[in-house]
């Protein structure tokens, strides 16, 4: 029979664990691609050819030229069953409410976009007042923006304000013209929906959308049309999705953790009733499957209860991410089946990898155990403990030194994240080693203030090394993946931060306020170097892809070399860039100054371009450079993100055109704030995960190192210590745990965290400041020290109310 006294917190850990992990799936399974509102009438949809990037999660399709899409609609307009072929256009546009823009942070994507109205059919809209726009200055808007049929408003676009009249309302964000100036506005294509006839077979007319497509785009229908989910929106939801994952990893591989620790800490307690069973004829083989059966049992209790948890955690945790903008705000949890399978299967199986060192422990204790009288530890460190122990912080050490000489990011995060896990468990693993070092160094202090009970608590400490690491592993797991994962975390902010200041050479920068860009009325007369952000497309032999997406910048060739210090020419010289035949590629293009780069822009329209230049990878902050000119030719919706203000230089920014201007440290800060924001969240939620799993385990340890103390104290009290004594030494022995826990945790952290510097420095070519997060490092310490104090204190006060003279037999 399974004593739940012996194995609660093995229980709580699997029940949390598989809660987490059913959560997470359920979540995962939810996130798949929505199909956008304004498409969502279409049965079929044809998309644009598809890119490809290595450095870009969701490229953008290669949109047709007008003269193609045209013809395009025109033949899948006469395919069978086909009532329209409808081009849906998009191009940025927001309404000035009250003299300035809506601020778009937190906004669905489509908020600050605008269609033709002939794209209202492809979602089913249809007007709720007024009339549909029939020329230009004419619009139809959301009604929620509170205008009225025949009202006047001032539209931001990315020339800057034009003054439009609202002819009608609809109930969906965005903003719908007349065809012929969304046609002007929005030359290039990616979507042509299919408005099927009444009765008309979907599957006939896809393949017959095919038949005229051919290679030329790709045809959607079903759940398909999923994959035309706003970039932002998908964006997102692979956030979510990263996020998610993160939780169930770490969750499951500290649930086998904590109930690794429980059931070390039960097997060493239970030594005398093990050598009593191995006395009466249990073979090691019969122990070793009573533990295992033990914790079949707290798996298989644990699955179902943690199933159910997660099961009714979900919907609020989905609307929780979708408000930390970690999920699109079109995101609903479904249940599925295959959630709940693998928590049933995970809890026992967690479990069992869970207890199999102690089983392997329990199977050894000998006869005589039952016989023996002393606590005192024979072999705190064997020779299994010993090999593997140092095998993985061998391990942590080589990921460490991969982090440090790390060229990618992400690289070097992942590198970070395994090294830590490869030392945690390294460090538990010798932790017994460990222990009497550290309680040495404290002789002093606790010799000259503990006294007697100073004493007791070092020899204590040093005479049953294996049980002291034992109880101090949750809190050196807490402490070592809470810091390392805030301190990753903010040095890298910083670091990113710095890296961009130092490449800059601005006094202040003119920056987008409550728009996604800005606009060219926001940048006209400004001095300084603008930058006008744009994705081009291009063959990319190298790589063997048909098409290759490619981050552009369009600037003033003169005020980008005077603003930036960061790019490294390779060959040829940024002074060419002249001329809207001209362009500055990466060294990753394969191409030589002098060569001609045909490209695929914004409107559609391919452009054979000269190399002028050749710059070293990431050496800027796109793939291409453009002459500005060309971009705004070809980009009639890109916008301005940032202008680099020359030293000394003011700027008086008009008002309602969604600008201001701000310090270079303050933007260098900003630059990356939404996504800063997204990490920051998930650094919670993993320092959350970590924490509240120790917190359990702690408790856990701690509560049954008490009861399995019981005699010990009554002996004390027979001996003449006060109640305040035993309640004192509880408390100092809880303290002691958890600096030897704090203590090992600092070390595993801040040694993976100096190799994430060292990788940082090289990245960003200067010295990274080490960021330790001190009030993380507070928290998770005095977190964990106070749950060991009453873990410890409390069980102790209710056996001392009992009397002393009454001995257990």
């Amino acid at each position: 029979m399974v004593k739940i006294r012996r194995v609660g917190g093995a229980l709580v850990a699997v029940i949390v664990g598989v809660a987490l992990v059913a959560l997470a799936l359920l979540l995962l399974v939810a996130g798949r691609p929505k199909i956008p509102d304004r498409l969502a009438g279409a049965a079929v949809v044809v998309q644009a050819p598809e890119s490809r990037s290595p450095a870009e999660a969701f490229p953008p399709t290669v949109p047709w030229p007008a003269a193609r899409a045209e013809e395009l609609s025109r033949r899948l307009d006469a395919v069978p069953g086909v009532a329209a072929a409808v081009p849906d256009r998009v191009f940025y546009v927001q309404a000035l409410v009250d003299g300035r823009p809506p601020p778009v942070e937190g906004q669905r994507q489509d908020t600050y976009q605008g269609h033709g109205w002939s794209s209202a059919r492809l979602g089913g809209l249809a007007l709720v007042a007024g009339a549909p726009p029939r020329g230009p200055g004419e619009v139809v808007v959301d009604r929620a923006l509170g205008l009225r049929p025949g009202s006047s408003v001032k539209l931001l676009m990315a020339t800057g304000p034009v003054q439009y009249t609202v002819t009608g309302l609809v109930d969906t964000p965005g903003y719908l013209v007349a065809d012929e100036v969304a046609a002007e506005l929005a030359p290039g294509v990616r979507a042509i929906g299919l408005v099927l006839e009444p009765g008309a077979d979907a599957g006939a007319v896809t393949a017959g959308a095919r038949a005229v497509v051919g290679s030329d785009g790709v045809v959607l229908s079903g759940d398909g049309r999923g994959a035309l989910e706003p970039g932002d929106d998908a964006r997102a939801r692979w956030i979510g999705m990263q996020v998610l994952t993160g939780v169930s990893v770490l969750s499951g591989f500290v649930t086998v953790f904590v109930v690794a620790s429980t059931f070390a800490f039960t097997v060493a307690q239970r030594r005398r009733e093990l050598g009593l069973l191995r006395a009466i004829g249990a073979t090691p083989r019969q122990v070793r499957r009573m533990v295992y059966g033990e914790a079949l049992a707290v798996g298989g209790a644990g699955a179902v209860l943690g199933v159910l948890v997660g099961a009714a955690a979900a919907p609020v945790v989905g609307r929780l991410l979708v408000s930390a903008g970690l999920e699109p705000a079109t995101y609903e949890v479904r249940y599925r089946g295959l959630p709940f399978l693998a928590g049933l299967v995970l809890g026992p199986v967690v479990a069992l990898v869970g207890a199999w060192s102690a089983a392997r422990r329990a199977a050894r204790v000998r006869p005589l155990e039952a016989l023996r009288e002393a606590a005192v530890e024979q072999r705190p460190m064997g020779r299994l403990r010993w090999i593997c122990g140092g095998a993985l912080m061998a391990l942590g050490i080589a990921l460490a030194v991969g982090t440090a000489t790390a060229d990618d990011a992400q690289d070097g995060a992942s590198y970070a994240l395994y090294s830590a896990m490869a030392l945690v468990t390294g460090m538990v693993a010798l932790a017994p080693a460990a222990v009497p070092p550290i309680v040495r160094l404290m002789r002093l202090p606790l010799r000259r203030g503990g006294g007697a009970v100073g004493l007791l608590v070092r020899q204590g400490a040093l005479t049953a090394s294996r049980r002291t690491a034992s109880t101090a592993a949750p809190v050196l797991l807490t402490v070592a993946f809470a810091v390392l994962v805030a301190g990753m975390v903010q040095t890298t902010t910083a670091a990113y931060a710095a890296g961009r200041a130092a490449d800059v050479d601005a006094g202040e920068v003119l920056v987008p306020d409550r728009t996604p860009g800005l606009s060219d009325a926001a940048v006209a007369g400004v001095p300084g170097a603008a930058m006008l952000p744009t994705t081009v497309f291009a063959p990319d032999e190298g790589s063997g892809l048909a098409m290759r997406s490619w981050s552009a910048l369009g600037v003033d060739p003169a005020a980008f070399i005077r603003a930036d210090r960061g790019a490294r020419v390779i060959a040829g010289s940024l002074a060419e860039l002249r001329g809207e035949d001209s362009v500055v590629v990466s060294e990753s293009a394969h191409r030589a100054v002098g060569d001609t780069y045909p490209m695929v822009f914004a409107d559609g329209e391919r452009v054979p371009l000269r190399v002028v230049a050749v710059v070293a990878d990431r050496s800027v902050r796109a793939d291409v450079l453009l002459d500005r000119a060309t971009v705004r030719r070809h980009d009639r919706s890109a916008l301005t993100s940032a202008v680099y203000l020359p030293s000394g230089e003011s700027v008086d920014v008009p008002a309602g055109v969604g600008a201001r201007a701000i310090g270079l440290s303050t933007w260098a800060a900003e630059a990356d704030s939404s996504e800063d924001r997204l990490v920051w969240l998930f650094t919670l939620m993993l320092i959350a995960v970590s924490a509240g799993y120790g917190a359990i385990a702690v408790a856990n340890t701690l509560l049954m190192a008490a009861q399995g103390r019981a005699a010990d104290l009554r002996v004390m009290r027979l001996a003449g210590a006060t109640r305040r004594q035993v309640a004192g030494y509880v408390a100092a022995e809880s303290a002691l745990v958890v600096l030897i826990g704090a203590v090992l945790g600092g070390v595993v952290a801040f040694g993976a965290l100096v190799s994430i510097r060292a990788g940082l420095s090289q990245q960003v070519g200067a010295t990274v400041a080490l960021v330790v997060p001190w009030s993380v490092v507070g928290g998770v310490v005095g977190l964990c020290l106070v749950l060991a104090l009453l873990a410890g204190v409390l069980p102790t006060r209710r056996m001392l109310r009992e009397r002393a003279i009454r001995m257990p037999a």
